[in-house]
């Protein structure tokens, strides 16, 4: 009647049946690590479990097709809110990165500062970085801009320190936590060599951002509705997990523990709207994925 045979017609729902089974599993796959990174991009997923989608038969597209048709894709989110005040009377230092080549773990750390909306008010998130490795090595959360937070998050990263004998360059923007008096006798105290941003442009500190936005945003810590000390200890939690699971495109797909452990690699290189440039993922103005 419809122009088809009896074992067309079977072998049809037959291929159908097996293509839901195949998806269900992948998504089977795909739920334990969202539950932990809730917005991991797909191609890091793939990473993660390529070699249990290989035995399924899935490839990188055929993943990317089973996420958009369950709506697993992960929507980007953009908000930007101030957290600089750099109208003060404290001084303000050069900027010795831009260009620099970042070839080993301890030779720059970046450092910012982030707001993030709670149940009861709002918190304010210090995070030192690792330029080279992402790692995150300092953070500290409170529920105010004063100088005393930026302080813990960098002593916190300076008792972690790995290569203690390596020329160290703390890179941030020049808001008023960071020229402060005590900020900066911590610095010298440790023989760290201060860098700063020269505008308010966030390419300049380009590092700082994007991981500010890789824990607010892929992490979804801002919808938790908690108190300080909860919200504590979920970024406690959420920083641990980023350190030690999420494999990174400018580490070559390495944590950034892994990455931290080591200086062979080289960060990887990104193109933006020029072309492509032979300079690391690093303060440049590029369009860059980690």
């Amino acid at each position: 009647m419809f122009g088809l045979s009896r074992q067309v017609y079977y072998r049809r729902i037959r291929a159908t049946n097996s293509r839901k089974t195949r998806a269900q599993e992948v998504i089977d796959l795909i739920v334990p690590i969202r539950r932990r990174m809730p917005r991991i991009g797909t191609r890091k997923l793939y990473f993660l479990l390529k070699p249990k989608l290989e035995l399924l038969g899935i490839g990188r597209d055929k993943l990317f097709a089973i996420m958009k048709a369950n709506h697993l894709e992960v929507k980007p989110e953009r908000s930007y809110r101030v957290t600089t005040f750099s109208h003060h009377r404290f001084r303000k230092h050069k900027d010795l990165v831009n260009g620099l080549f970042i070839t080993r773990p301890e030779q720059v750390w970046v450092s910012d500062i982030t707001y993030m909306q709670s149940g009861v008010g709002h918190h304010y998130l210090a995070l030192v970085t690792d330029a080279y490795s992402k790692k995150i090595v300092g953070y500290d959360l409170s529920n105010s801009l004063q100088t005393e937070g930026v302080l813990r998050a960098m002593k916190m990263a300076i008792k972690t320190r790995k290569y203690q004998q390596s020329v160290l360059i703390h890179h941030s923007d020049r808001g008023l936590q960071y020229c402060s008096n005590e900020y900066q006798r911590l610095l010298s105290n440790h023989k760290i060599t201060c860098s700063m941003t020269t505008d308010s442009d966030p390419y300049s500190n380009a590092i700082a951002e994007r991981v500010n936005g890789i824990i607010k945003n892929e992490f979804c810590i801002e919808k938790y509705k908690v108190d300080l000390i909860t919200q504590q200890k979920i970024v406690s939690e959420t920083i641990a997990i980023y350190n030690d699971e999420r494999p990174h495109y400018s580490c070559s797909y390495l944590t950034p523990n892994q990455m931290h452990c080591q200086s062979k690699l080289p960060i990887k290189t990104y193109k933006n709207k020029k072309g492509s440039r032979n300079v690391p993922a690093t303060f440049k103005k590029t369009t860059f994925i980690l």
